[in-house]
């Protein structure tokens, strides 16, 4: 019998007491005991299921049989559990390396629950502060990966991350780009219907955790970072439309942060911006502080959010919903251009485009011509990759530079197409030909990027492309047929 294992995040332990005066004095009376117990529980992994690949309820169910979870639904998110005990860690399991999850703090899922999409059917979407990509993974699952989500970050070193984790969830209507969140406003006015800023932060969530380490913040860097934040925060308004909607979150608890940024635009932009009351979305709401022993707030501010850790048993985080009711003024700038000409994409029309439907019909009997109709996407090749781009980027954005765009469908080789790891990934299941299916320990040994030395039962041709399953079901990418063997093409980044 295998031994089960708590999946929990690695807890630090702090240099100081565990939790600063300057918290204690804006606590609520009475809760310094629920707050102090809850710091001595470890903090059990959580998960996000990818409604682009799998109906979340019953996928959930296929992994707690498979790998003994046992869960707890996080309240404020549909498709978010804690998974409270486990038979190995959840960063083990195929379902993982395909995107069928993504392991994130349940606060961190807070943010993009707060949007309302019912009313915007393909919203374009910013994301200001993107990197590492969870949270713009959730943003395409909220829209239904339609319409445009741009995740931006403004650091070079985290691009790669951003890029990785939005094909590993099989994004579509994405684009990835570099810049300083503060410029989207005065480019972009008035042009997003909704705008997520989960802004940098001192990261004082009162839980010291790999990801979010606590650390000693002197007043200093808090004031610093509060004004970078209030500019961000200015951008996200002014690019957002009449009427759109922005998200302000941190994972700090640091009041100078939190309300003193959301006082700080209210009063910027008097008349013009309204913080809209949570309860609807969150259960059991703290509200934030209407003072910080300082300063007196605006009274509009106590309608955000403040999640102490002893409230939903996660790390501390703070969220806001602003509403944009008025003209909100600031600089307005030309954004760079690219001449889209020159990028080297040029489009797939015609024969060639009908070549490639074509292929897909009869080697998977998957119609990709109503993927595009139904996404609004178009079919671009460079060089020999072929990628499915948002028709919203050509519309509105192709002068911009970015670093990322779309979805690659795969690529033209000597030996004819080979679909992409990350479209197989996302369609794969949607495919009811060209398939075929390991055994157990088959399917073992692929993973491990063995190829599998036994054709499996199918009428394949000699070079042929197919998609890999096991016995239940679960997607293992795809492999090509040789003489002799099912050679292994899953990505080697991938293999463990």
């Amino acid at each position: 019998m295998k031994k089960r294992i708590k999946p929990v995040t690695r807890q630090i332990e702090p240099a100081d007491s565990p939790i600063p005066e300057r918290y204690l004095n804006l606590l609520p009376a009475g809760e310094l005991d629920a707050l102090l117990a809850e710091l001595e529980r470890p903090l059990s992994s959580a998960v996000r299921a990818n409604p682009l690949k799998v109906q979340p309820e019953a996928a959930l169910q296929r992994w707690q049989a498979a790998y003994g979870w046992q869960v707890k639904p996080v309240p404020f998110c549909p498709t978010g559990w804690w998974v409270t005990e486990a038979a190995a860690p959840v960063s083990s399991t195929v379902e993982y390396r395909m995107g069928e999850y993504y392991i994130q703090d349940a606060a961190s899922m807070l943010p993009v629950e707060l949007f309302d999409f019912d009313d915007v059917e393909a919203p374009l979407v910013l994301d200001m502060a993107a990197s590492p990509g969870g949270k713009t993974t959730h943003l395409v699952s909220r829209t239904a990966d339609r319409g445009l989500v741009i995740g931006n970050d403004s650091s070079a070193g985290r691009i790669t991350a951003l890029r990785l984790v939005l094909a590993g969830w099989g994004a579509v209507n994405t684009a990835v780009t570099r810049f300083p969140g503060e410029s989207f406003g005065m480019w972009y006015a008035d042009t997003f219907d909704r705008v997520l800023l989960d802004a940098p932060c001192s990261m004082q969530g009162l839980r010291s955790l790999e990801s979010h380490p606590m650390r000693p913040i002197s007043d200093g860097e808090h004031v610093r970072l509060a004004q970078r934040q209030s500019a961000l925060l200015a951008s996200a308004l002014q690019a957002v439309k009449p009427g759109g909607q922005v998200v302000y979150s941190t994972c700090t608890l640091a009041p100078q942060e939190d309300e003193g940024v959301l006082d700080d635009v209210l009063r910027r932009f008097d008349g013009a911006v309204e913080v809209e009351d949570l309860h609807s979305k969150l259960p059991g709401l703290q509200p934030a502080l209407g003072a910080d022993g300082e300063r007196a707030f605006d009274p509009a501010v106590q309608r955000a959010a403040r999640l102490w850790p002893h409230c939903y048993g996660t790390a501390g985080f703070f969220a806001a919903r602003l509403r944009k009711t008025g003209a909100v003024q600031g600089e307005k700038n030309q954004p760079p251009q690219r001449d889209w000409a020159k990028t080297g994409f040029t489009r797939l029309r015609g024969k060639e485009e009908n070549v490639l439907l074509g292929w897909f019909n009869n080697r998977f009997d998957f119609d990709l011509a109503h993927v595009l109709e139904r996404q609004c996407l178009g079919l671009w090749q460079r060089q020999a990759q072929v990628f499915a781009i948002a028709e919203a980027w050509l519309d509105q954005f192709a002068g911009l530079p970015y670093q990322a765009l779309g979805l690659p469908v795969g690529e033209q080789t000597p030996g004819g197409f080979l679909i992409s790891h990350e479209w197989a990934a996302r369609f794969a299941r949607q495919f009811t030909s060209g398939r075929c299916t390991l055994n157990a320990d088959q399917a073992a040994a692929w993973l491990r990027g063995q190829d599998c030395m036994q054709i499996p039962a199918g009428d394949f041709e000699h070079g042929q492309i197919v998609m890999v399953f096991d016995e239940q079901e679960r997607c293992y990418g795809r492999g090509k047929v040789l003489a002799d063997r099912l050679k292994n093409i899953f990505p080697r980044r991938l293999v463990y």
